[in-house]
């Protein structure tokens, strides 16, 4: 068995572990935007993604449009088992899944071998989850904006997915703090590899949002700090990389 993962842009991926098939805050077609419309904020794929293929499980980890895309969760099986923080269950229960598990931080939830625990992730504004999940073909970390819980115990890793670059708007700081934790889930997790996530992919954005949006670090900084123990990845949306090898 391996863990593999492929990434779709911003935060989307999915994670197989030895043919357990988690598909992770997906956004794969339609545009993205955020309230009070395209005007603040709106991105675009430069190409779209089907659906892939014998999904086992939906995990959502805020219930925001880029992690709760509705318009590609309509695109999914109502039937799919969905695990969420309690605004993405609230999201998924809306547009119609029949089986919604909502995990509050400290609370897990079992899918056949594969375990996901719940962490205290981002207060956007209220606290949404980060999650820790564990199979025998491999163990993850993923928190989508950097924060990082002190609850969670420091452990050995094989992967961890997480920004890592901080990127902030004026007068309310940075809200994604890719650049001030990884050096901090280095030290905790010692994870064989780090993919970067949450900023990456093939997406145009426009909108006065992204007129004001401050950006610090980059991937070859990241790539410095991670090199003393792990492997960073950028990953290149389409591609499966195998994370047992890497």
């Amino acid at each position: 068995m391996a863990l593999q993962a492929t990434y779709f842009g911003a935060n989307g991926w999915l994670l197989d572990f030895g043919g357990c098939r988690v598909l992770l805050d997906p956004w794969l077609s339609g545009p993205l935007e955020f309230p009070p419309g395209p005007w603040f904020f709106r991105a675009e794929l430069n190409q779209p993604w089907p659906v892939p293929e014998g999904i086992d499980l939906l995990l959502l980890t805020q219930g925001l449009p880029d992690h709760c895309h509705p318009a590609t969760l309509a695109l999914l099986d109502s039937s799919l088992p969905v695990v969420g923080s309690a605004g993405a269950a609230t999201r998924a229960s809306d547009l119609g899944f029949q089986t919604v598990h909502s995990l509050a931080p400290g609370e897990r939830f079992e899918h056949g071998e594969l375990t996901i625990m719940a962490s205290a992730g981002a207060p956007v504004p209220q606290v949404e989850n980060g999650y820790l999940l564990r199979h025998p073909a491999g163990s993850l970390y993923v928190e989508p904006h950097g924060f990082l819980s002190p609850e969670l115990p420091a452990q050995p890793l094989d992967a961890v997915i997480t920004p890592v670059l901080d990127l902030g708007l004026p007068l309310v700081g940075a809200f994604v703090k890719g650049r001030q934790v990884l050096p901090q889930l280095l030290e905790r997790f010692q994870p064989r590899v780090v993919l970067a996530s949450t900023s990456g992919g093939d997406v145009r954005y426009a909108g006065a949002l992204t007129r004001i949006l401050w950006q610090k670090g980059s991937i070859e900084e990241a790539t410095e700090v991670a090199a003393a123990g792990s492997r960073l990845i950028d990953p290149r949306p389409g591609v499966s990389y195998d994370l047992m090898t890497a």
